[in-house]
């Protein structure tokens, strides 16, 4: 090569490059190959062959170098394994990233037959010089630079910046480098590049780097949480839980297993709601000594809650209360949901208090969830008082606070407070009442036997334009039924078919019941013989006549029913063995 001067710090692409200061450098993308042997060069596997220089200003492409060897003298002083460029003491990540290191190019050529001083071999003779090699690096695809930094603290901190600036070429291209020349990046470096990598879609490039930190043991709970996440979004939840079982077996090996993976996987089993892989996690966690953290039971509990597993969500609660672990705000109010399901007043109650006290506000659900709550426990004064809460934080009252308002007045049998409370919700706010309220206050008029209070309420109802259903009429129904007024009701069913509104058994319960008291007992045969024969109406027919004692028009009934191969209950039976004493003749039962 004599005649030809060649800068020392060199780039290029296609093959290789050979400075007369014994540097050798691999093609940045698209190489075919070079050979080493323990550290010197042997020969060009390409005869094309393009340069950049990082000085100067020639914009030429070297091209036509034959393969041939190199002086053996030239390779003390070169790398085992170097790559690409590096300027003076400058990264040239970027520079990379566009294709281009250093300024320049150089065209020229080795003449045709000869050969390197003190070379063995002949030229173009790959070959034998392949043949020789019995420890080869091959570099394909990928960038890959000559690292004069050698300093791993240095290099893994530019690494680390061009991850977190999603430059996945320079990044991929810097740790393949520095792989090359065997040193090793932190693990906070490799996190951030397989973050990268799997952000930008490089999943094959992400599992080798995620083998290469396992060999190297830099691997970390982030590491696998990563790769959990990823395939748990592209595959779905059951191929996470599989690799998640494989990592755990392999992690009893290298002890690089930590709770954020747990944490991971539990969360993959919350977003599609699996709570028995979730519950078997956690279980799985106890038994290997891991507590859970403030996130391990938050979304524990929420996914138990959201799955209907209320007991496993309160045992997780008071497990995370146990361990001395603060609860967050999500997870108390999904316990106080939890709590309403199993009717743990107290429990509820309790974590409420301490939302308060930690100043945590409420949302309106878990207020109106403790509003319901405390009207079923019959303490309307709590209920009262959780519903100035609901306005000192700011929250608008809806529809199911006032439901929940109305039902704990109810609950408490403080009925006529019902009907004046529901009385300010339709001065006040006339735009959330519905039937859920009306039937509530309805059933409040049927306590008080107030009928035309409740006549009232109906014809509110539909002069609204609000959808009455069946539930409604069979209220007043049942209200005119107890306050004796078995015509008002007949009226009110004759409305209630004229509206289009279909009766069911109830409504037909309530006629009868009515019918039997108000001594119209016409209207009952004709009810039993509108409808289709029904062990329920003519259980209630008989044992109304009975107590009426009308036991001729009993003892016929029930030999109707039992004709109709209608089941008649057992206080039936037991009326009609009192009605065959009275009158001895002949019964079937």
């Amino acid at each position: 090569m004599s005649g030809h001067s060649i800068p020392s710090t060199v780039f290029w692409y296609d093959s290789a490059l050979y400075s007369d200061d014994g540097l050798l450098g691999f093609g940045q993308c698209g190489c075919s190959a070079a050979w080493l042997i323990k550290g010197q060069i042997h020969g060009v596997v390409d005869a094309r062959v393009r340069l950049k220089l990082n000085k100067g200003s020639l914009q030429n492409a070297m091209t036509g170098i034959s393969a041939g060897l190199m002086r053996r003298s030239m390779l003390h002083s070169a790398p085992n394994v170097v790559a690409g460029v590096c300027g003076e003491g400058e990264c040239l990540a970027n520079n990379c990233e566009r294709g281009e290191v250093g300024v320049g190019n150089l065209e020229m050529g080795l003449p045709d037959g000869e050969m390197c001083e003190g070379s063995d071999s002949e030229p173009g003779n790959v070959e034998e010089v392949s043949a020789r090699s019995c420890e080869m690096v091959r570099v394909e695809d990928d960038e890959v630079l000559f690292l004069e930094e050698r300093d791993e603290r240095v290099l893994s901190v530019r690494l680390l910046s061009l991850s977190r600036c999603n430059k996945v070429r320079s990044a991929w291209g810097l740790f393949r480098s520095m792989k090359l020349s065997g040193l090793l990046p932190s693990m906070h470096a490799c996190n951030s590049l397989l973050s990268c990598l799997l952000r930008n879609g490089m999943r094959t490039d992400a599992s080798s780097l995620f083998e290469f930190m396992k060999r190297n043991k830099i691997a970390t709970g982030h590491s696998y949480s990563l790769m959990l996440k990823d395939v748990a979004g592209r595959q779905g939840l059951e191929a996470a839980i599989t690799m998640f079982w494989e990592m755990e077996r392999d992690s009893n090996v290298n002890g690089d297993f930590d709770l954020a993976v747990y944490n991971t996987v539990i969360s993959a089993c919350a977003n599609v709601n699996d709570w028995i892989h979730a519950e078997k996690i956690w279980r799985n966690m106890k038994e290997k000594g891991l507590s859970g953290n403030s996130i391990t039971y938050c979304v524990l509990v929420c996914t138990f809650v959201r799955s209907g597993q209320s007991e496993m969500a309160i045992d997780a609660y008071n497990e995370m209360v146990q361990n001395g672990i603060e609860p967050s705000q999500d997870a108390m109010q999904a316990v106080i949901g939890a709590c309403s399901k199993e009717g743990k007043w107290d429990m509820a109650r309790s974590v409420f208090q301490k939302m308060l006290h930690d100043k945590l506000s409420p949302s309106l659900i878990t207020c109106n969830i403790l509003i319901n709550m405390s009207g079923k426990a019959g303490a309307f004064r709590e209920a009262y008082e959780i519903y100035e809460i609901v306005k000192s934080v700011g929250h608008v009252p809806d529809s199911y606070t006032w439901k929940a308002l109305l039902g704990s007045l109810y609950q408490a049998k403080r009925y006529a407070d019902t009907l004046q409370f529901f009385e300010t919700i339709r001065n006040e706010n006339s735009s959330m009442l519905n039937i859920h309220l009306y039937n509530t206050t309805l059933m409040s008029c049927k306590k008080l036997r107030m009928w035309e209070k409740a006549l009232q309420l109906l014809w509110q109802m539909e002069a609204s334009g609000m959808p009455v259903d069946t539930k409604s009429y069979n209220i007043v129904l049942s209200t005119c039924e107890v306050a004796r007024k078995p015509k008002v009701a007949l009226q009110v069913y004759e409305h209630m078919l004229q509206q289009d509104c279909h009766p069911d058994t109830f409504t037909y319960l309530s006629l009868i019941r009515g019918c039997v008291w108000g001594s119209m007992w016409d209207k009952v045969n004709e009810i039993l013989h509108v409808v289709p024969p029904n062990s329920s109406l003519y259980n209630a027919a008989i044992q109304g006549m009975f107590l009426r004692g009308k036991l001729h028009a009993a003892r016929k009934l029930y030999t109707e029913m039992l004709s109709y191969d209608l089941e008649p209950d057992g206080k039936t039976r037991a009326f009609m063995l009192q009605t065959y004493k009275k009158i001895p003749e002949q019964l079937t039962f």
